[in-house]
């Protein structure tokens, strides 16, 4: 295709975007609830807006029958006519953008898409928690804005924060990785962003999903809806609950998500200490729990829990299920009452955490216009500002993964580019799954025709590249050309919800296309992988004749401009690599359906994540590269830090066995360290570095694994320098977690790890000081 051509296509795909948009008006949403001109709602308590809201929610239930209760405990909860309420659907997705997965959201009319950002997995490679932030708010603008063209809820079920445990998992690419410290920052951020800072009232609600120890689709002929989770106390309180906790905490959300497998022989949605104990009462969720999609039949009906519906329904209310993804609850509820199993009341405090969302969402204030965020509307959508910000986050999710003899970037004395593979011109592959419909697309090839002239293969007829009959065509493109960019990798047709995958290597035979590629191309050869997963890719690390290897994950609707970018050095790239990439033998020693985070070398069982396997990689995890070079110099860090107790109690009950501070024990509010870096840098190129704070704790008994504590986001010029301050909180990051689930601080030598820098601070029981 022309390259004058190809390029302009993205901004055509603008102009008619924009026209689509001037060729439909938006009425005025209808209220919800409280409708002004309704003489009758005029005179409820539930519908003034200066009543305060605890009585709000119970003069709305109060006025409720039991029949009308239990219609709305389900997403698609009926409307009540009588007291001039609506139906309402709870069901919407915004995982990486507003999406059309759920039946809450449409696209169409003044609504023709929606700016799609980079797959999570890639956009948490930027270790930019203020991008993560700002994503959200962006996303959540455009939500309220279709919310009020009649087109989309306001209760978004995203984000997915499970731990990224194991690389066959198809729903990873979802998640921000790897590791919990990064998925629970991205979790509060992204939440945040979302939710706003209004405390009370919410722009959006969000959702953070699926809790708990959820990361196992459908492998070797177990599925999620079968699947009993084994999961000890030390890990699930050090791994897998870490994001969840913090979405909570800190990020305030407004709604939890429970998963279909069972913990321990229980489902997660009926069991009361993962819910009632532990999200509503320990961590102080203000908001409501609900089950993933059928989740409460599938434990009926697939896992056999309850001898009858109504005890499954019972059962999950009682647990502190607040709302069913499904119709089980409105077709049993009512007989489990009438059985005696669950008692109304039961079903009221469900309904109130519904409710209270919604009053703080605005749904019972009258008139959407009249209300903050109720301005919003087509013109909101897909802004050049928006837009920007998808590109933005493409820039700083890629990963120079290899780059020998500096092979990029390439200069404009590559005229022409050999643009190869099944990837090449892909446009819907960019922006993963649970995505909407973009704005447009910028696919890898028209990215790179902005920057030279283009000869296209596709190599393979698709990612499962079945045949070779197009290899001899890649072939010769690749000989004529100055330069050569494979774009291969994965899509969701094999790797997605409920597919899970089998192998870490590329499919069908992509790897033999790279290697005759590579060896026919007259000029350099760059990989370029667009996949979720980790991918074994080991022969092109190893090929001297592939000169540079590029990860974009699924990088969104900007992504082949934002590829291009990096290619030519318009972009420098920063970002760091959230999950370990395996070799393909390790599979051989880890069932997928093994939870256990930790090795264990009496039966052959090497550990899970860079926290806890120590083998071979083909790449760590925080690996990434930068067209120019930096230097750390740490400026001022403690050196000895003392852990008051909370009471004398509390100092009598110490552990000195285990030389260890129990964190309950300790005085946690004032331990917050401060590390001070100087970050320089010592290249030719502006650039943006991603500071990575690791510790591991004393030798001994505790592990000596190195754990993520602190992490910052830092451009810093061309031979100039930054400072940056991490602040450490004692009791959350240099605490480890005993075999029974109880967070402790470990006395003695913690070691902190910065890039090749190596700082010592000893934690000691302050014996003198006690909280009155």
């Amino acid at each position: 295709m022309d390259a004058k051509i190809t390029s302009a296509l993205p901004f055509l795909s603008f102009l008619l975007f924009l026209l689509c948009l001037s060729n439909h008006t938006v009425e005025s949403r209808a209220p919800f609830a409280c409708d002004a001109k309704n003489g009758l709602t005029r005179s409820f308590k539930f519908c003034r807006v200066n009543v305060p809201l605890h009585a709000r929610v119970r003069d709305l239930i109060g006025r409720l029958t039991l029949q009308e209760k239990i219609r709305l405990l389900v997403n698609n909860a009926a409307a009540v006519p009588r007291l001039g309420i609506q139906g309402y659907e709870w069901w919407s997705e915004a995982l990486h953008g507003v999406s059309n997965v759920g039946p809450g959201t449409k696209f169409g009319g003044a609504f023709p898409g929606a700016t799609s950002f980079p797959q999570v997995i890639t956009t948490a490679a930027s270790f930019n928690e203020s991008l993560w932030e700002e994503i959200g708010r962006v996303v959540s603008d455009e939500a309220r804005a279709m919310y009020n063209g009649g087109l989309a809820g306001l209760t978004f079920w995203s984000p997915n924060v499970n731990v990224f445990r194991d690389p066959r998992w198809g729903r990873g690419q979802e998640t921000p990785g790897e590791d919990p410290v990064v998925a629970g920052k991205y979790a509060a951020s992204y939440v945040r962003g979302l939710q706003g800072n209004n405390g009370f009232r919410l722009k959006v609600a969000a959702c953070c999903k699926h809790y708990t120890a959820y990361d196992l689709d459908n492998w070797n002929g177990m599925d999620r809806f079968h699947f009993n989770a084994r999961v000890s106390k030390q890990d699930l309180e050090d791994t897998y609950n870490v994001p969840f906790k913090s979405c909570v905490v800190e990020g305030k959300v407004a709604s939890v998500m429970c998963s279909y497998n069972q913990v321990n022989g229980k489902p997660t949605c009926a069991d009361p200490y993962l819910l009632k104990n532990t999200i509503r009462g320990e961590w102080r969720l203000n908001g409501y729990i609900v089950s993933d999609c059928d989740s409460v039949g599938v434990l009926y009906e697939n896992q056999h829990y309850t001898a009858t519906p109504e005890e499954a329904a019972a059962a999950t209310i009682r647990a502190g299920l607040d709302l069913d993804c499904g119709p089980f609850l409105a077709i049993h509820t009512e007989n489990a009452v009438k059985g005696g199993l669950l008692n109304e009341e039961d079903v009221n405090m469900a309904l109130a955490n519904t409710v209270t969302v919604q009053m703080r969402l605005g749904l019972f204030d009258g008139e959407p216009s009249a209300q903050p965020f109720g301005k919003l509307g087509p013109r909101d959508v897909c802004t050049p500002a928006h837009q920007q910000l998808a590109l933005q986050a493409a820039h700083q999710g890629i990963v120079l993964l290899q780059n020998r003899g500096r092979t990029l970037p390439l200069s404009r004395t590559h005229r022409t580019v050999a643009v190869i593979g099944p990837n090449a011109d892909v446009t819907e592959t960019m922006i993963g799954n649970y995505a909407g419909v973009a704005c447009g697309y910028t696919t890898p090839l028209q990215g790179i025709s902005r920057y030279a002239k283009t000869i296209h293969q596709s190599g393979c007829i698709d990612v499962a590249c079945n045949g070779k009959q197009q290899f001899g065509m890649a072939e010769a493109a690749a000989s004529q050309a100055d330069a050569t960019v494979l774009v291969m990798g994965l899509d969701q047709s094999i790797e997605a919800e409920f597919r899970d995958r089998q192998e870490l290597l590329l499919p069908g035979y992509q790897q033999e296309l790279i290697s005759r590629v590579a060896m026919a191309s007259r000029g350099p050869t760059i990989l370029v992988l667009m996949n979720g997963g980790p991918v074994d890719v080991l022969f092109a690390k190893n090929d001297p004749r592939i000169g540079a290897i590029l990860w974009a994950g699924y990088p969104g609707q900007a992504g082949g401009a934002a590829i291009a970018d990096v290619l030519f050095g318009t972009a420098n790239p920063g970002g760091k690599l959230p999950m370990t990439w395996y070799p393909q033998d390790y599979l051989a020693k880890v069932p997928m359906t093994d939870m256990g985070m930790r090795a264990d070398p009496s039966r052959g069982y090497p550990g899970r994540t860079y926290r806890f396997y120590k083998g071979p990689v083909v790449f760590p995890f925080g690996h990434g590269m930068s067209y120019t070079t930096f230097a750390h110099t740490l400026v001022q860090a403690p050196q000895e830090v003392a852990v008051p107790f909370t009471s004398l109690h509390a100092l009598q009950n110490a552990t000195s066995a285990s030389n260890s501070i129990r964190v309950s024990h300790a005085n946690c509010e004032p331990l917050v360290l401060g590390v001070h870096i100087d970050v320089k840098n010592t290249g030719d190129m502006d650039g943006t570095h991603t500071l990575l704070v690791f510790s591991s704790p004393p030798q001994g008994k505790w592990s000596a694994n190195k754990q993520l504590i602190g992490f910052e986001k830092v451009h810093v010029l061309a031979g100039s320098r930054k400072r940056v301050k991490i602040v450490i909180p004692v009791c959350k990051h240099l605490s480890v977690v005993d075999r029974f689930g109880i967070r402790r601080l470990p006395i003695g030598k913690h070691d902190l790890h910065i890039g090749d820098l190596k700082h010592s601070i000893s934690l000691r029981a302050n014996l003198e000081e006690i909280k009155s």
